[in-house]
């Protein structure tokens, strides 16, 4: 009986660990052939299964476009590095006298003379800035003292005529201070805008024709120092575009310095001629004349408001 107990105990056990071991490598091979798509699915990026033709196309076209983008960008690159070092190198040669440079010498002598030009209008600017600067705090100064003698008229009785004279004679000079302000800050506006707008704008583009001048140049000697077993074709066409480019500038500098030499004849004689009535008229106290020389040019006096005095804000 016991030995027959025994004998159905292990087998009974051992059935179970056979079944269990039957279960527990099932599960592994399960779980081996999930991990194993799981690594393939990983590996193989799209979960969804696809044909290997399909997405390559969109893929190697995005790659294409990119070197493609690549390409131009480290081509201009290489354009500009080689036309850099042309162009330093034949500054360099051309202040150290080893290298002819072309010559305009009238349009560089009218260059030079505008630069000229610019420098002694920028010098009248910063002196009429002045003069403007401390004119102003003197017509300042004269309006305070009106008001001062004023009050002091009000509250001095055995003075009260010669204090509300003085206080007259300062307000009148306040008054003609104010329009002789607004010729000057006229003028200045004006000379100015010359300086500042009109010639710069000109100066760039004389700025741009020497740059040209110098790539013109460089190129020029290259082509002027190779031998004639070398090809040629590549560094001709390269001397002709920048001649091209420098003698277009050449054109425009010429244009530009024309009209400018004009307008700028126009303006100095109209401010000019407004400056020197006004502050004639002023010092002279003609406050007729001086209001007719606002009125010609079309100034009108600066005010905050309708109630007073620009001065007093």
């Amino acid at each position: 009986m016991s030995m027959k107990g025994e004998r159905s105990i292990h087998e009974m056990l051992h059935n179970d660990c056979q079944s269990m071991n039957e279960q527990t490598s099932s599960s592994i091979l399960q779980e081996t052939d999930l991990s194993g798509n799981h690594v393939r699915t990983t590996l193989s990026a799209p979960a969804t299964p696809m044909s290997s033709s399909a997405p390559s196309i969109p893929l190697q076209n995005g790659n294409n476009d990119f070197l493609r983008v690549g390409a131009l960008k480290i081509d201009s690159f290489k354009n500009w590095s080689i036309s850099t070092y042309k162009c330093t190198k034949q500054s360099i040669l051309e202040k150290l006298g080893k290298s002819q440079r072309t010559v305009d010498s009238d349009l560089e002598a009218q260059i030079e003379q505008l630069r000229e030009t610019q420098r002694k209008y920028l010098a009248i600017l910063r002196l009429t800035r002045a003069f403007n600067s401390h004119f102003h705090h003197a017509v300042v100064t004269q309006h305070a003292l009106a008001e001062a003698f004023s009050d002091l008229a009000q509250k001095s009785p055995e003075l009260q005529e010669e204090f509300a004279c003085n206080s007259e004679t300062q307000r009148n000079l306040t008054k003609n201070g104010e329009l002789l302000l607004s010729a000057i800050n006229f003028f200045i506006s004006s000379i100015s805008t010359l300086c500042n707008k009109t010639i710069d704008d000109t100066l760039i583009t004389i700025k741009q024709y020497e740059t040209a001048r110098v790539e013109f140049d460089a190129y020029r000697m290259d082509l002027e120092s190779l031998a004639p077993t070398q090809n040629l074709e590549e560094t001709q066409q390269n001397y002709t575009r920048y001649k091209e480019t420098y003698e277009k500038l050449r054109d425009d500098v010429t244009v530009k310095m024309q009209f400018l030499d004009e307008n700028r004849i126009k303006v100095m004689h109209k401010q000019l001629i407004l400056l020197h009535n006004a502050i004639a008229a002023y010092f002279s106290g003609n406050a007729t004349a001086l209001d007719n020389t606002l009125k010609q040019f079309n100034i009108k006096l600066k005010t905050s408001n309708s109630t007073g005095s620009w001065l007093e804000q």
